[in-house]
């Protein structure tokens, strides 16, 4: 476990879409610069002054590609004092080298965290740590300043990974957000397009089948097909309508129907399937969602038997209230079919079902056909289809 959780971090990317440069990017290197030259020109301490400003010029220009080239940069900044560290011993000042707008680094241990890769991080983290190991043991620091040294130094890096943290969440959250999205589109697409199509195509099939021996029947039949095409067209404008406006939380893109529009639904279904339509129980104040949510489980089940079922001549519609919930059962009479896998149709409506807080179960009948059973709770009016839109 601890070895998945070491490589995943070893692996991790960085963070996506990291700005190149922002004006907080300049305002830190005028800043820098500036105290840069003010410290150099007004101490009278310094040892090799020279050396002190450019090191301290060189610190401020890294800060420009601290968020592309994190370890480059805490690499190339660190590698600098480490060098003055180095020099201070070797040549014995007297005195520090560095300047104290030397600081300017702390922004690239901020950066490595928050923008590189997990591999950086732990590179970077090493040189860092041995850049104030090396402090430490070239100079005669008690251990209290020691402990406070390594905690200021720590600071930076903690508040990267922070924030790191912070806008990786929020990106998921917002991944997450967009994802529910897309099923949802995805969902009123299949649910609108897909049921008024199919219908369309079993009209066309009938009529060219009819169509030599009873033109009046395929004058009929054509009459269907446009009118599930002006349908088709008038759900998918309020769709697009829906989408175009902003100011819109509801949770479904097409026009809302419900338990009441079922007869009207089945009876644009009459052909070569008989359908029967059982309702039972108080169905005239179901939440809106459930109530949508019914009409599409019927919806797709019988677009299906007028599609799949073989050898089928009827298909019943049964639901039934009580004062919890309410059961929706479509069922054929065709030949019992083996478990195939579930189209985009099925997957939707257990999608719909479960963020209602039911259940939806497909598959062959008892004896024979296909059949679908799907159970909601009938008062939760404020599902997570509805809260989660609003947030």
């Amino acid at each position: 476990m601890l070895r998945d959780d070491l490589r995943a971090f070893w692996t991790e990317p960085r963070p996506p879409d990291a700005p190149v440069r922002v004006w907080r990017d300049w305002v830190i290197l005028a800043g820098g610069l500036s105290g840069a030259v003010l410290e150099a020109s007004l101490r009278t301490d310094l040892v090799w002054r020279p050396v002190a400003v450019v090191v301290a010029v060189w610190l401020c220009v890294l800060t420009l590609w601290r968020r592309t080239r994190p370890l480059a940069a805490a690499a190339s900044g660190f590698g600098a004092v480490i060098v003055l560290q180095v020099l201070t011993v070797v040549l014995a000042a007297p005195e520090p080298v560095g300047l104290y707008a030397d600081l300017v680094v702390l922004t690239l241990v901020y950066a490595l965290p928050r923008w590189g890769s997990g591999r950086e991080i732990v590179l970077g983290g090493a040189l860092i740590l041995t850049t104030f190991v090396l402090s430490v043991i070239t100079d005669d620091i008690p251990v209290g300043d020691q402990i406070g040294g390594f905690v200021f130094l720590s600071m930076p890096a903690v508040i990267g990974a922070t924030v790191r943290f912070w806008a990786t969440a929020r990106e998921r959250q917002l991944e997450r957000a967009r994802s529910f999205e897309r099923e949802r589109i995805a969902r009123e697409l299949h649910d609108t397009v897909a049921h008024h199509v199919s219908a369309m195509v079993i009209r066309a099939q009938a009529g060219r089948v009819v169509a030599a021996t009873d033109p009046a029947a395929a004058v009929e039949a054509l009459e269907g097909v446009e009118e599930e095409g002006a349908r088709t067209l008038e759900e998918m404008r309020a769709m697009v309508a829906t989408l175009r406006d902003s100011r819109t939380t509801g949770t479904d893109l097409a026009p809302q129907a419900g338990v009441g529009d079922l007869h009207r639904l089945l009876r644009s279904h009459a052909g070569h399937l008989r359908v029967g339509l059982d309702l039972d129980g108080e169905l005239a104040a179901l939440s809106p969602a459930v109530d949508a949510a019914v009409y599409r489980i019927v919806q797709e089940s019988v677009t299906n038997a007028m599609r799949h079922a073989v050898s089928a001549t009827e298909v019943v519609v049964r639901v039934v209230a009580d004062p919890q919930r309410v059961r929706v059962t479509v069922a054929d009479d065709g030949a019992r079919p083996g478990r195939g896998r579930d189209g985009y149709g099925l997957t939707g409506l257990r999608e719909r079902a479960g963020l209602l807080g039911g259940q939806l179960r497909a598959g062959p009948g008892i004896d024979r056909g296909w059949q679908v059973e799907a159970e909601l709770p009938r008062g939760r009016t404020d599902s997570r289809v509805h809260s989660r839109t609003r947030r």
